[in-house]
C-alpha cells in the first residue's frame, strides 16, 4: 500500500506561522496588563516601589510579564518546551545586549525600552521559524492546559482585580449601569432580542440596576458605597443564571462577570467597612 501525504499551500503555512506569533504578541501584551499591577502592589507592600522604578528593572520586569503570557499561550497550544524556552529567552536577550551600554551611560532610557522591543521581533521570528511545525496538524494540548482554559475567563476577572484586594475601593454608583448595559450591547450584537421576552428581562434587569443607582447616588458616602458593593454582588447572580441559560451573552462572558462581579463587589463592602 503506497503511503499518501496531503500537501500545504506554503501561503496557508506561512499563514498559520503569522497567526501563532500573532497570538504570542497578544499574549504577551495581556501578561503586561495583567501581571503589572501585581507588580506594583507588591512593591508597595514590600517597599520596592523605587526599586520597580528604575529602567533596567522596570525592562527585566516587562520581559518577564511577557515571558508568563507567551509561555501559558504555548503550554496551552502543547508546543515543545525548547521552543517555549527559547521563545522565553527571546524576550530577555535583547534587554540583556541593551543593558551594558546602558550601565554605561551610552544609551537613554528611551532607547533602552523601545530597542528592545525592537529586537524582540526578529529575535521572535528566528526562534518560530527554527521551530516551525506543520500548519495541517492540530496544536497539541497538554490535558490540565486545557481543563484551565476552560476557565480562563474567571482566571482573567481574577488577575484584572487582584490589586482591589490589597487596596480596596468604592466604585461609582454609575458603574452599576455598566452592569446591565453589557448584556443589552452583546445581545443586540449577538442578535438575541428576537425574542421579545430577552428583550424584556434585560430591560428589566436595566431598570433594577439603574433604579439602585439612582437611589446610590442620593444617599449618604457609606449608604452608597454599601449599596454598590451589594449591586454588584447581586448582578453575579444574575451572571450565574445567564451562564446556565446560556442565551443572551457566551457563557464565558458569564463566567468572567460572576467572577468580576464578585471581586468588585465584595472589595467594595471591605472599602466601606474599612472607612
Amino acid at each position: 500500500m503506497t503511503e499518501m501525504t496531503v500537501g500545504v499551500p506554503r501561503r496557508w503555512a506561512g499563514w498559520g506561522r503569522t497567526r501563532h506569533l500573532a497570538g504570542m504578541v497578544v499574549a504577551m501584551v495581556a501578561g503586561m496588563v495583567l501581571l503589572g499591577p501585581l507588580w506594583r502592589v507588591g512593591g508597595d507592600l514590600l517597599g520596592g516601589a523605587g526599586v520597580l522604578a528604575r529602567p533596567d528593572v522596570g525592562a527585566l520586569v516587562m520581559a518577564t510579564d511577557m515571558a508568563l503570557g507567551m509561555v501559558a499561550w504555548m503550554w496551552y497550544r502543547g508546543d515543545a518546551w525548547a521552543a517555549t524556552g527559547e521563545m522565553s529567552a527571546a524576550m530577555y536577550v535583547p534587554f540583556l545586549l541593551l543593558l551594558p551600554p546602558w550601565w554605561a551611560g551610552w544609551v537613554g532610557d528611551d532607547a533602552l525600552l523601545l530597542g528592545g522591543h525592537l529586537l524582540m521581533v526578529p529575535a521572535m521570528a528566528l526562534v518560530a521559524l527554527r521551530h516551525r511545525h506543520p500548519v495541517a496538524a492540530p496544536p497539541r494540548r497538554h490535558p490540565v492546559a486545557a481543563a484551565v482554559a476552560r476557565r480562563w475567563p474567571v482566571g482573567l476577572a481574577l488577575l484584572m482585580t487582584a490589586d482591589l484586594w490589597f487596596a480596596p475601593t468604592v466604585f461609582s454608583a454609575w458603574t452599576l449601569l455598566v452592569l446591565p448595559g453589557g448584556y443589552l450591547v452583546l445581545g443586540a450584537w449577538r442578535r438575541r432580542f428576537g425574542d421579545r421576552r430577552q428583550l424584556a428581562v434585560q430591560l428589566v434587569g436595566l431598570a433594577v440596576w439603574g433604579g439602585l443607582a439612582a437611589v446610590a447616588l442620593a444617599a449618604p458616602a457609606g449608604v452608597a458605597g454599601t449599596l454598590v458593593g451589594l449591586g454588584w454582588l447581586g448582578h453575579a447572580g444574575w451572571d450565574l443564571w445567564h451562564h446556565r441559560a446560556d442565551g443572551v451573552v457566551p457563557r464565558g462572558y458569564a463566567q468572567w462577570c460572576i467572577a468580576l462581579d464578585v471581586a468588585v463587589g465584595v472589595t467594595t463592602l471591605l472599602a466601606v467597612a474599612s472607612g
